[in-house]
């Protein structure tokens, strides 16, 4: 697999990322809420950047089940949010490809009543892009390939790799 985004590279990323939030943050109270399964890895890095308290929470959403690279329907389970009411939530995903996945969740957190809805990704692919809405914050924009690594999976193979590599669907997965 040919790596896209180094292991450092992610590091440093995350660390800005966390720094940005922690500024825009700081005299509110939010709540974390990561997409699971995906974003976990993302998410547990990213609240370590931030010394600012805060809760912290999981939603599921899935379009690609199984040994696929292209997404099906789009399933999204809230049963892990905790109570977001007159909060900030901070609605942290792995990858922003479409866009869908981002956008039902952040109309769910606003029909729950979330104060506001900042939304922070790990990878952008800016050219896929189908809805009327972009990421507040990302870490990198990369190319329309599919990617695994960092929590990012294929079969839920490759979610352990510290990069973001581009998979060759061709290849029989280890």
């Amino acid at each position: 697999m040919q790596v896209l985004v180094s292991a450092e590279a992610i590091q440093t990323r995350v660390r800005q990322l966390g720094a940005t939030l922690e500024e825009r943050l700081a005299s509110q109270q939010f709540v974390m809420i990561g997409v699971l399964d995906g974003a976990f890895i993302f998410l547990a890095d990213l609240v370590r950047s931030i010394s600012l308290a805060h809760r912290m929470g999981f939603v599921s959403a899935s379009s690609y089940r199984g040994a696929v690279t292209e997404a099906a329907e789009l399933l999204i389970s809230i049963k892990g949010m905790p109570d977001v009411s007159g909060l900030t939530v901070v609605l942290v995903d792995d990858i922003f490809d479409t866009g869908k996945t981002l956008e039902r969740l952040k109309h769910q957190l606003h029909a729950a009543g979330a104060a506001q809805v900042v939304t922070v990704v790990l990878l952008w692919k800016t050219g896929r892009r189908t809805v009327d809405l972009t990421p507040d914050y990302y870490g990198f924009e990369i190319p329309d390939q599919f990617v695994v690594g960092y929590g990012l999976d294929f079969d839920e193979q490759y979610r352990h790799l510290p990069e973001i590599c581009v998979l060759n669907p061709e290849l029989p997965a280890d």
